[in-house]
């Protein structure tokens, strides 16, 4: 025979109906409904949200990095006058042949001057043979209406025919291709090596003149005569 005690039996079932009747009142309530209903929505929503920013928080910093701009002092003459890096100027001669000039830096000579001053200035001539004449200094003024080039410091004339002249200055009109310089003259080439006092150099180095006291080595393999 099982003996039941009625005590507990009927805790037991008081407690049953207690927690039937806490479901009752949630599921009846609509202020706990609607609670549940907008955690459905938001919490999805949030994780949605923290993956997001996960997958593009990279990019805004990379982005953010790469646009970024600095101040510093400047003062007036820099802000009177333009300055440009990586300077490149194209033109065509009297024969319409393109000549280039090109810089590391270029500077406005004077506010709304047609001047620019260039650091490493570099230029380039095509003939009409399609040979190539180039010219490059150290420092430069390039007049834009004229398109003349004035060249100091290192000056060096390289010719596609296999020969070179190096002085300290040197101006260009790069619309007649011609350039002369009256500062001392070193110069090699196929013909041998030399020294002059100046130099006139006329229609794309076509034709060379040598100015002042001149020395010429005709040696083929002679090298660059010493000062």
């Amino acid at each position: 025979m099982v003996h039941v005690d009625s005590r507990m039996a009927l805790k037991t079932v008081h407690r049953s109906r207690d927690l039937l009747a806490a479901g009752d009142i949630k599921e009846r309530d609509p202020r706990y409904t609607r609670f549940v209903g907008m955690m459905k929505v938001l919490l999805p929503a949030v994780a949605a949200l923290v993956l997001g920013l996960v997958l593009v928080w990279p990019q805004i910093v990379g982005r953010d990095e790469r646009f970024r701009v600095s101040f510093s002092n400047i003062n007036a003459k820099d802000v009177d006058t333009l300055s440009m890096v990586n300077a490149r100027y194209f033109g065509t001669d009297t024969n319409n042949q393109p000549f280039s000039v090109t810089a590391d830096m270029a500077n406005e000579a004077s506010r709304g001057a047609k001047a620019v001053e260039l650091e490493s200035p570099k230029a380039d001539i095509m003939t009409h043979d399609g040979q190539w004449l180039a010219l490059s200094a150290d420092n430069g003024l390039y007049s834009q209406p004229s398109s003349t080039l004035d060249l100091l410091g290192n000056v060096n004339l390289f010719h596609d025919k296999g020969y070179e002249i190096h002085t300290t200055s040197a101006q260009a009109d790069l619309k007649m291709g011609s350039a002369s310089g009256d500062d001392p003259v070193r110069g090699q080439g196929p013909f041998g090596a030399l020294t002059a006092e100046g130099f006139r150099l006329y229609d794309k180095g076509s034709r060379i003149v040598f100015t002042g006291k001149s020395h010429l080595v005709l040696d083929p393999k002679a090298g660059m005569p010493k000062r």
